[in-house]
């Protein structure tokens, strides 16, 4: 309750959502305890994409738990058995029996999409040489058309070895043979992870505009992604929340900074009221 009571606080006294545009659709508050709400959040598991040294883990709190009105990722340094290790394997994701990092990517696929809106989140970012935090969204047919040709929506990416930078980016796919294109941007800001602060994205049929708190700082055109990319960011999406170690952009890990925490304060949408 005083949580709930600080939060419609915070939206009279701070003008960050106007009440007469925006419509609350779906949230998450993490005002319980446990897991991740099951109604609401899903898990990849496995190691997944970019080469990255962690093992996702799925329902296990030493990864994933809501605690004193948060959700906390935790990436751990610690030895891990991977299941679909294969002895003799040339495929990065089946050839090492045991992972030596472990963290968890929280998804909405199959229990919420959305498609245009706000997309806000309060969070904290861990800091450290090799930590990947990001906040994003996949087109929701990505098991028909596959990556990129699905879209993706890169709302927040913080790597670990470039601590005053957080970035904004938009892939897609170009034409059937599924090249890769993107857009982006960065801000500039000192030392992000000291603080909790927020990222959002607002998404219509034309153009998505990237925040990072109450600053505006990369505009996507749609049209700029041409005819076949554009109609992809007009379909919907799902949104992930997850902590890569390592990998293509996370680089060497620093052993020393374990236990790291994501703290997410909060995960809301809206939609425009017209």
């Amino acid at each position: 309750m005083r949580k709930l009571i600080f939060i419609l606080l915070l939206f009279v006294l701070s003008g960050q959502i106007n009440a007469g545009e925006w419509k609350l659709i779906w949230a998450d508050e993490f005002d319980y305890n446990g897991l991740p709400d099951s109604t609401k959040w899903d898990y990849e598991a496995g190691f997944v994409r970019n080469f990255e040294m962690q093992y996702y883990t799925k329902k296990r709190a030493e990864n994933a738990r809501v605690e004193n009105g948060n959700l906390i990722i935790e990436g751990r340094k610690e030895k891990y058995k991977n299941p679909r290790y294969k002895e003799g394997s040339k495929n990065w994701k089946e050839n090492r029996e045991y992972a030596q990092y472990t963290s968890a990517s929280v998804i909405t696929l199959n229990k919420m999409e959305f498609k245009y809106g706000r997309i806000e989140i309060r969070a904290k970012l861990p800091h450290g040489q090799g930590v990947w935090p990001a906040i994003w969204a996949l087109g929701r047919n990505i098991s028909q058309v596959g990556w990129p040709l699905c879209g993706e929506i890169d709302i927040m990416e913080f790597v670990g070895h470039d601590p005053n930078h957080v970035y904004a980016t938009v892939h897609y796919g170009t034409g059937s043979e599924g090249k890769h294109k993107s857009k982006g941007s960065k801000i500039e800001t000192k030392a992000p992870y000291d603080d909790f602060h927020i990222y959002a994205v607002e998404w219509d049929r034309n153009k998505m505009d990237f925040f990072f708190d109450d600053t505006k700082y990369f505009t996507f055109n749609i049209d700029e992604a041409g005819a076949d990319a554009a109609e992809e960011f007009r379909k919907p999406f799902y949104l992930l929340i997850n902590l890569a170690l390592g990998g293509t952009w996370g680089r060497e890990i620093d052993d020393s900074i374990f236990p790291v925490q994501y703290i997410i304060d909060y995960v809301r949408i809206y939609k425009k009221n017209n």
